[in-house]
């Protein structure tokens, strides 16, 4: 049977599709719809994804969730999960961020790699990887759940794309090899007040191991990351809620800064 013949994943995908279109929390779609493996979850991700690209939305990336050993644990999963990016979820450093495409939003400070190369190789080496690798840059994911108050399971999180729904890039690339990414500290501001601090070693150790995780798995699944897409690799501290007039301001050591406002 093949996911489109599928009813209730079918379902599924609609219910979240209508959630982010009504802006209207819904109750986790793993019980409404019994949701109960990831390959699942994924499957209505990629129903959603088919409904974007057809009515002419265009990848812009991936990102990679679940980066943290600790929250790892907590949903009972030993590695990370994706969702993908498109052009329209992309804003630029300083930009205003309209609070009416998201329901009930958090940031996320991450460092967000920029592709130079296919990497199409079945099982990519990590030099070959790191050569595909053209720039580091800071970055901002807005996360927002078709969950009411974020009551998600992993099922929930995969199914939703991953929770991703915005993201903001900062306007200074870095080449990979110019800073010690592990090594970088990060503070998140919100209003002028600290509310989350990290390293580049909270996500999963290394940010470039992340994004070389992902890099593998969709080549395993002959979905190859292309040139020019943009890799969101990883939470580097807490999430925080974020509200109608907000300003959000992210200092990534090395990487310099981004920021957005939302309005």
């Amino acid at each position: 049977m093949t996911v489109a013949d599928d009813s209730n994943l079918i379902d599924a995908a609609n219910a979240i599709a209508q959630a982010r279109r009504n802006r209207d929390a819904i109750n986790p779609v793993s019980s409404t719809f019994g949701i109960a493996t990831l390959e699942d979850a994924y499957a209505i991700a990629q129903i959603n994804t088919r409904q974007h690209l057809e009515s002419g939305a265009r990848i812009s990336g991936k990102k990679v969730g679940l980066t943290s050993r600790i929250v790892q644990q907590q949903l009972g999963v030993d590695q990370p999960d994706f969702g993908v990016l498109f052009s329209d979820m992309e804003y630029m450093n300083g930009d205003d961020v309209p609070t009416s495409r998201l329901i009930q939003p958090k940031v996320e400070a991450e460092i967000a790699f920029v592709l130079g190369e296919d990497v199409d190789q079945i099982e990519p080496t990590w030099g070959e990887f790191l050569l595909s690798i053209r720039y580091a840059v800071a970055s901002i994911e807005i996360v927002d759940s078709v969950v009411k108050d974020w009551a998600i399971t992993l099922y929930d999180t995969v199914a939703d794309n991953a929770s991703s729904a915005l993201y903001v890039l900062g306007d200074q690339p870095v080449a990979v090899d110019a800073v010690s990414l592990a090594d970088v500290g990060m503070q998140m501001r919100v209003n002028s007040e600290v509310v989350s601090l990290g390293s580049g070693a909270s996500c999963l150790g290394h940010p470039l191991r992340s994004a070389y995780w992902l890099a593998c798995l969709m080549a395993r699944n002959h979905q190859p990351l292309r040139r020019g897409e943009v890799i969101l690799s990883g939470s580097l501290g807490p999430m925080v809620p974020v509200k109608a007039g907000d300003l959000v301001e992210v200092n990534i050591g090395g990487l310099g800064r981004v920021g957005c406002r939302f309005v």
